[in-house]
């Protein structure tokens, strides 16, 4: 039951950032930027202090650690890959297009067509 009662302040702390924004419409945009920047902040904060917020962050935590260990294509490798890609669908649509064309041809002509 805390936990919810955590979440639910968490959110009307979003809320209240947002209505701070609206509240403040002649101030500097940068001070309503950092009302709303601030209550984002201070949700994070009291989600971080439920179990659910716990276990996001340390899923996210994990995530970024996997993220280091990923082996990443050098560039050359990464050029040849569009390459193939891009010849892969040019290949493709112009044989996409002698199907259709076919095709085509084969319904006039059996229709009695002509063009």
């Amino acid at each position: 039951m805390a936990d919810k009662i955590k979440l639910l302040l968490a959110f009307l702390l979003i809320v209240a950032g947002v209505v701070g924004y609206y509240a403040l419409g002649e101030s500097a945009a940068v001070v309503r930027v950092l009302v709303v920047m601030l209550g984002v902040a201070a949700a994070a904060g009291m989600f971080w202090m439920t179990a659910s917020g716990k276990q996001f962050f340390g899923f996210a935590k994990d995530s970024v650690a996997e993220s280091k260990r990923v082996v990443w294509p050098t560039r050359r490798e990464t050029v040849q890959t569009t390459g193939v890609v891009i010849l892969f669908a040019v290949v493709m649509s112009l044989f996409l297009w002698a199907v259709d064309a076919s095709l085509m041809g084969l319904v006039n002509l059996l229709m009695g067509r002509t063009n």
